[in-house]
Protein backbone atom coordinates (compact mmCIF):
# COMPACT_ATOMS: atom_id res chain seq x y z
CA UNK A 1 0.00 0.00 0.00
CA UNK A 2 1.30 3.49 -0.82
CA UNK A 3 1.46 6.24 1.64
CA UNK A 4 -0.47 9.78 1.69
CA UNK A 5 1.05 13.37 2.84
CA UNK A 6 -1.06 14.01 5.96
CA UNK A 7 0.04 17.39 6.56
CA UNK A 8 2.41 19.58 4.90
CA UNK A 9 4.38 20.76 7.92
CA UNK A 10 5.77 24.33 8.49
CA UNK A 11 8.02 25.26 11.65
CA UNK A 12 7.42 28.73 12.50
CA UNK A 13 7.20 31.16 15.59
CA UNK A 14 4.10 31.48 16.52
CA UNK A 15 1.57 28.60 15.52
CA UNK A 16 -1.29 30.27 15.74
CA UNK A 17 -0.52 33.29 14.71
CA UNK A 18 0.80 31.83 11.38
CA UNK A 19 -2.09 29.61 11.10
CA UNK A 20 -4.53 32.27 11.20
CA UNK A 21 -2.70 33.99 8.01
CA UNK A 22 -3.09 31.01 5.99
CA UNK A 23 -6.94 29.71 7.07
CA UNK A 24 -7.32 33.23 5.71
CA UNK A 25 -5.26 33.15 2.68
CA UNK A 26 -6.91 29.53 1.91
CA UNK A 27 -10.32 30.79 3.40
CA UNK A 28 -11.38 28.34 5.23
CA UNK A 29 -11.67 28.36 9.39
CA UNK A 30 -8.90 27.66 11.72
CA UNK A 31 -9.79 24.70 13.84
CA UNK A 32 -11.43 26.16 17.21
CA UNK A 33 -9.08 23.86 19.36
CA UNK A 34 -6.48 25.59 18.69
CA UNK A 35 -5.87 28.87 20.78
CA UNK A 36 -3.06 31.36 21.17
CA UNK A 37 0.08 30.45 22.30
CA UNK A 38 -0.94 26.65 21.41
CA UNK A 39 2.35 25.09 20.10
CA UNK A 40 1.10 23.51 16.98
CA UNK A 41 -2.14 25.01 14.36
CA UNK A 42 -3.67 22.94 11.62
CA UNK A 43 -4.94 24.00 9.04
CA UNK A 44 -7.66 21.98 6.72
CA UNK A 45 -8.35 22.98 3.82
CA UNK A 46 -9.54 21.12 0.41
CA UNK A 47 -6.04 21.02 -1.66
CA UNK A 48 -3.80 20.02 1.33
CA UNK A 49 -3.53 20.06 5.17
CA UNK A 50 -0.64 22.76 6.79
CA UNK A 51 0.20 21.86 10.24
CA UNK A 52 2.18 24.62 11.94
CA UNK A 53 4.67 23.82 14.68
CA UNK A 54 6.17 26.16 17.03
CA UNK A 55 10.42 26.11 17.16
CA UNK A 56 13.02 27.85 18.52
CA UNK A 57 14.84 29.20 15.96
CA UNK A 58 14.09 31.88 13.52
CA UNK A 59 13.57 31.00 9.72
CA UNK A 60 17.38 31.33 8.25
CA UNK A 61 17.49 30.48 4.27
CA UNK A 62 15.54 30.64 1.64
CA UNK A 63 12.83 27.82 1.87
CA UNK A 64 13.58 24.33 0.15
CA UNK A 65 9.61 23.99 -0.58
CA UNK A 66 7.07 26.20 -0.95
CA UNK A 67 3.16 26.44 -1.35
CA UNK A 68 2.05 27.51 -5.09
CA UNK A 69 -1.63 28.60 -4.71
CA UNK A 70 -3.58 28.78 -7.76
CA UNK A 71 -6.85 31.44 -7.52
CA UNK A 72 -9.85 29.96 -8.16
CA UNK A 73 -12.66 32.24 -8.25
CA UNK A 74 -10.68 35.18 -8.67
CA UNK A 75 -7.60 36.73 -11.16
CA UNK A 76 -3.88 35.97 -10.15
CA UNK A 77 -3.57 39.54 -9.29
CA UNK A 78 -6.59 40.04 -7.22
CA UNK A 79 -5.05 37.43 -5.41
CA UNK A 80 -1.81 38.92 -4.59
CA UNK A 81 -3.35 42.30 -3.67
CA UNK A 82 -6.21 39.79 -1.28
CA UNK A 83 -3.11 38.33 0.15
CA UNK A 84 -0.83 41.72 0.71
CA UNK A 85 -3.88 42.71 2.76
CA UNK A 86 -4.27 39.65 4.73
CA UNK A 87 -0.55 40.25 5.97
CA UNK A 88 1.88 39.14 3.17
CA UNK A 89 4.61 41.22 1.27
CA UNK A 90 5.17 41.40 -2.54
CA UNK A 91 8.92 39.43 -2.27
CA UNK A 92 9.78 38.68 -6.42
CA UNK A 93 7.41 39.60 -9.06
CA UNK A 94 7.78 37.09 -12.20
CA UNK A 95 4.24 38.92 -14.10
CA UNK A 96 4.79 39.53 -17.77
CA UNK A 97 3.18 41.55 -19.79
CA UNK A 98 1.49 38.84 -21.79
CA UNK A 99 -0.48 38.39 -18.55
CA UNK A 100 1.71 35.08 -17.66
CA UNK A 101 4.09 34.07 -15.12
CA UNK A 102 3.39 34.31 -11.15
CA UNK A 103 4.43 36.60 -7.99
CA UNK A 104 6.18 35.37 -4.93
CA UNK A 105 5.36 36.52 -1.75
CA UNK A 106 6.00 35.67 1.77
CA UNK A 107 4.16 35.07 4.65
CA UNK A 108 4.15 36.75 7.96
CA UNK A 109 6.99 34.72 8.91
CA UNK A 110 9.04 35.49 5.70
CA UNK A 111 8.07 32.03 4.29
CA UNK A 112 8.13 32.22 0.48
CA UNK A 113 4.95 30.98 -1.36
CA UNK A 114 3.50 31.88 -5.09
CA UNK A 115 0.80 32.96 -6.64
CA UNK A 116 -0.14 31.46 -9.84
CA UNK A 117 -2.24 32.51 -12.53
CA UNK A 118 -6.34 31.03 -12.13
CA UNK A 119 -7.34 28.55 -14.78
CA UNK A 120 -9.50 30.61 -16.27
CA UNK A 121 -6.18 32.82 -17.14
CA UNK A 122 -4.94 29.90 -18.24
CA UNK A 123 -7.22 29.05 -21.02
CA UNK A 124 -7.56 32.33 -22.44
CA UNK A 125 -3.99 32.05 -22.64
CA UNK A 126 -3.68 29.23 -24.67
CA UNK A 127 -6.60 30.37 -27.11
CA UNK A 128 -5.00 33.05 -27.95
Amino acid sequence: MSSLVRHVTIDCADAYALATFWAGALEVELSEDDQPGDPEALVESPGANLLFIRVPEPKAAKNRVHLDLQPQDRSRDEEVERLLGLGATLFEDHRNPDGTGWATLTDPEGNEFCVERSQAERDATAAV
